[in-house]
């Protein structure tokens, strides 16, 4: 990361709400509040209903297919509709391994991806399913070549994130998906939920066959999702029922979540670009001034392939979860990593696979920027935080013992 000189605090208000907290959900875009409410009171039909009310439902789903599609630079017809990012991960995975399990059942994912994935890769493996789980280096970098070299004539699927969601290492996408298309067997997945609204998507330039999205990491709505299946890719449904999303998705759709998440997938199009550039200043701002007032303050993850408002750092000598509560009574919003496990106070498996230390992994504090945040904000966090740490500190006999 990138020194910066402009980094004094302008003296910002007394109190503040402030949330950086991006990385678990993001506010929901005005515009898309107002797509979707004329479906929530007047176009309430089902959409798989063939009289007009029915149709203004369809129309709706329509546009917001062609939204998405473009969005990531897809066709409409290859986007289904899920209800989450954690659905589609779940529908890649086991979709794919049902459907191809007669032309082997190895699977290969990053030791680092979300549990979605994870997890689902361990039921897998409960059903006679073998799966490689590759290593990543100190910056969370998957290396192609560990992939090459974990391919063997059984394997059907191979699964790596575009961003991680904690420390925010963006992966060689378009290098592994040039190992695996020399394998013309073998399938390639990219959960992009972290990414998306963050860097550019294209499905082509990544080369992937599928990709996961969901609706609330880009100002939109929760309880919406998508997977891009490339044309061609046979997957079996998780669902048994009815023939919505050309029988790959089964019930009736969330309508207005649809067109919250078409809407909103319009404007990441256009705005991705000035988002990316306005959270990496203001990102720049809040590291360097960090830096200057907090010592051993340690940077996970890359520090410069990475999402450009992802801020995930190691304060050693003190408690994560002690530092997110102190903050918290002072209007900050932030985490220590993905809020899916943030309950479950366990140390990070993403810091883990990385080499972290335990003692610093322990001190993980997780900024995650957007849009709508601004330098004044930045400037009460850095006045807020450096007491809180040196309070902490005042309590932890590591930290007494580091002075002797």
């Amino acid at each position: 990361m990138r020194s910066n000189p402009k980094s004094e605090i302008q003296n910002p208000p007394l109190n503040m709400e402030v949330y950086l907290d991006h990385v678990s959900t993001t506010p929901l875009h005005p515009e898309v509040l107002e797509a979707i409410l004329p479906y929530l009171r007047h176009n309430f039909g089902n959409p798989s209903n063939l009289h007009h009310v029915g149709a203004a439902a369809r129309k709706g789903i329509s546009a917001a297919r062609d939204q998405v599609a473009a969005f990531i630079g897809s066709k409409p017809d290859e986007i289904i509709f899920t209800s989450n990012g954690t659905e589609a991960n779940n529908l890649a995975l086991k979709g794919i391994a049902f459907a191809r399990q007669d032309k082997g059942k190895h699977l290969i994912v990053s030791s680092i991806e979300h549990f979605s994935v994870l997890h689902t890769a361990r039921t897998l493996e409960k059903w006679g399913f073998k799966v490689t789980y590759l290593p990543v280096d100190g910056y969370g970098l998957v290396n192609p070549q560990d992939v090459k070299e974990a391919i063997t004539d059984q394997t059907i699927l191979v699964s790596v994130q575009l961003a991680n969601q904690e420390v925010g290492t963006l992966q060689p996408i378009a290098e592994i998906a040039e190992i695996i298309r020399a394998q013309s067997a073998i399938y390639f997945h990219t959960d992009a939920v972290a990414a998306a609204g963050a860097v550019e998507l294209d499905v082509e330039k990544l080369g992937v066959d599928l990709l996961s999205l969901s609706g609330q990491q880009f100002y939109g709505p929760k309880g919406t999702g998508a997977l891009f299946v490339r044309q061609g890719v046979r997957i079996i449904p998780l669902f048994d029922g009815g023939i919505q999303e050309r029988g790959r998705r089964a019930g009736t759709e969330n309508v207005a979540g649809i067109v919250g998440l078409g809407k909103a997938a319009e404007i990441a199009k256009q705005e991705t670009g000035n988002w990316a550039e306005h959270t990496l200043r203001l990102r720049e701002r809040l590291f360097a001034g960090l830096k200057q007032r907090i010592d051993h303050l340690y940077l996970n993850g890359h520090p410069e392939i990475r999402l450009p408002g992802n801020l995930n750092l190691s304060v050693k000598f003190v408690e994560g979860e002690s530092l997110l509560i102190l903050l918290d009574m002072e209007g900050i919003a932030a985490s220590s990593g993905s809020a899916c496990t943030s309950q479950a106070l366990k140390s990070s498996h993403v810091l883990k696979a990385m080499g972290v230390d335990a003692v610093q992994a322990q001190g993980s504090l997780l900024f995650s920027l957007g849009r709508e945040n601004t330098e004044a904000e930045i400037d009460y966090v850095l006045k807020k935080l450096p007491p809180i740490v040196e309070r902490l500190r005042g309590m932890s006999p590591l930290y007494s013992s580091e002075l002797r």
